[in-house]
């Protein structure tokens, strides 16, 4: 048996300045061929366990075509169109083989392109017609439409939030696909759609916790394949986001859609759970102040680089300087100017500069600060995290200034901060702070969670906040809840 791989990922937040391009996809990846399975062999990702299961089942695996790009805003129709054509001459090039493995995103945004994923799954299945199996992993955050429905055999999703579980989503592609081949399976797929956007809920708590454990249920239920809640990206202004549950079963389209509704009726019922309890940067601080047992974690959810913000948002790091903290660290703040600086001027330098703010003025205002240089480095080190272990990491020139008792990261490509790597690479065990501050909604919590005593949520304004009900929403099909009261029939 022979498969052919392919990654072509992004998450778009259509309300951010920063359009996504070909070159923001190429500072990330940007591989074909032979590339696609040196890099990602032993890496816990979607590629990297669909590889493992193909070398588990001696299976022949050939790679198409690679790319990821950070979130960011919508992408160039130049971009798109080099993404389609190179995932298309990626599938030629494999030559023929049995089934085809992709691993996509869902809550893609191009310019004239609303459904980015559908779109290139009806390119795909245009090139290769409908006989091939076609499976598609997910992000949890996928805004699911029909032609996605249509044009992909399965949909699989990953279930956790962190993202834990790509690598098993991987693993299970591979799987499914052999079984199609042999003719042992024959999915059937149902979508149930909701009328509701919720913010980034982890699934470590309650409610999405409970709702995972609902379609756990159901995919013991003989002839279910996947049952998978799809939280949405609430951050795009598209027609048809919002909550989806995919279900999958064998042969059999009433059981899937069984499934599917159940799911999506006890979603429904708990909408009102999913309301955020949102912390100012200042509350936040203040009770990790008096906290008794250390560290205490705040994560700066509205300026999640991970969801599209421009990383160098001011606001948390300006209530630290004020809050007369000692044995505090906040990483990072993205602001490759500064860190520039600090690397011309030098280890033990003391410099002034107007730190973050740069990208719009919806994160807040540069802060000028006076700062002692304390070490330098060329942001490299590998991701220890649950989430894509073994991920080779360049954030290139940064830096870790301190200033009114806090170790500041400051480095030049935006990221949110997934573990404690970046802290070690810059000599600060978070272990022995008090206080530790970073960029991350959810994804964190798989590295920090262990280490940690608290953690603290804090909202402020942003791209990323957890009040969905500040966006400017233009083009969303309505009502949708919270928005709009909503009557579901």
């Amino acid at each position: 048996m022979r498969i052919v791989i392919a990654e072509v990922m992004h998450e778009t937040n259509t309300f951010s300045n920063v359009p996504t391009t070909r070159e923001l996809f190429e500072l990330w990846e940007w591989a074909k061929g032979d590339e696609i399975l040196k890099a990602h062999s032993g890496v816990r990702d979607f590629l990297g366990g669909m590889i493992e299961k193909a070398r588990q089942r001696d299976i022949e695996v050939v790679g198409a075509f690679a790319t990821n790009a950070y979130p960011a805003g919508t992408i160039t129709k130049e971009t798109f169109d080099s993404l389609q054509q190179e995932l298309l001459a990626g599938m030629e090039a494999a030559g023929k083989v049995d089934a085809i493995c992709l691993s996509l995103h869902g809550a893609g945004v191009a310019e004239g392109v609303d459904d980015f994923e559908g779109a290139l799954l009806k390119a795909v299945r245009q090139q290769v017609g409908y006989d091939i199996p076609l499976i598609v992993t997910l992000d949890l955050h996928a805004n699911v439409t029909d032609v996605m429905i249509t044009e992909a055999d399965i949909l699989l999703g990953v279930h956790l939030y962190p993202h834990t579980d790509c690598y098993e989503r991987g693993l299970e592609a591979v799987e499914l696909a052999e079984q199609m081949v042999k003719g042992e399976l024959k999915p059937r797929m149902y979508r149930a759609t909701l009328p509701l956007i919720i913010p980034p809920s982890t699934t470590n708590l309650s409610p999405a916790k409970d709702i995972n454990e609902a379609c756990y249920k159901w995919e013991r239920e003989p002839g279910m394949i996947d049952c998978a809640f799809f939280h949405g990206f609430p951050y795009t202004d598209i027609p048809e986001l919002g909550v989806t549950v995919v279900a999958v079963a064998n042969n059999d389209e009433e059981l899937a859609k069984r499934a599917a509704m159940d799911v999506a009726d006890l979603i429904w019922n708990k909408r009102e759970e999913f309301a955020p309890k949102v912390l100012s940067p200042k509350e936040g601080l203040e009770l990790a102040k008096a906290a008794t047992a250390f560290p205490v974690v705040l994560n700066e959810t509205s300026d999640n680089p991970g969801g599209g913000t421009p990383g160098d948002g001011t606001y948390l790091l300006r209530a630290m300087l004020e809050a007369d903290l000692q044995d505090a660290c906040f990483g990072f703040i993205y602001d490759p100017e500064v860190a520039a600086y600090a690397h011309e001027q030098g280890v033990g330098a003391t410099i002034e500069v107007k730190l973050g703010g740069k990208t719009d003025k919806l994160h807040g205002e540069p802060i000028a600060l006076t700062a002692y240089v304390k070490s330098l480095t060329d942001g490299k080190f590998i991701v220890s995290s649950p989430m894509g272990e073994g991920t080779p990491t360049n954030l290139g020139k940064s830096v870790r200034l301190q200033a009114n008792g806090v170790d500041i990261l400051v480095c030049s490509v935006k990221t949110q901060v997934l573990d404690e790597q970046v802290f070690l690479l810059h000599g600060i065990d978070v272990t022995q702070s008090k206080i530790v501050c970073l960029k991350s909604s959810q994804h964190f919590r798989a590295s920090f969670e262990p280490i940690s005593a608290e953690i603290i949520t804090v909202d402020s304004p942003g791209l990323t906040t957890l009040l969905v009900q500040t966006f400017d929403y233009q083009r969303l099909n309505r009502p949708i809840y919270p928005l709009d009261p909503v009557v579901r029939s």
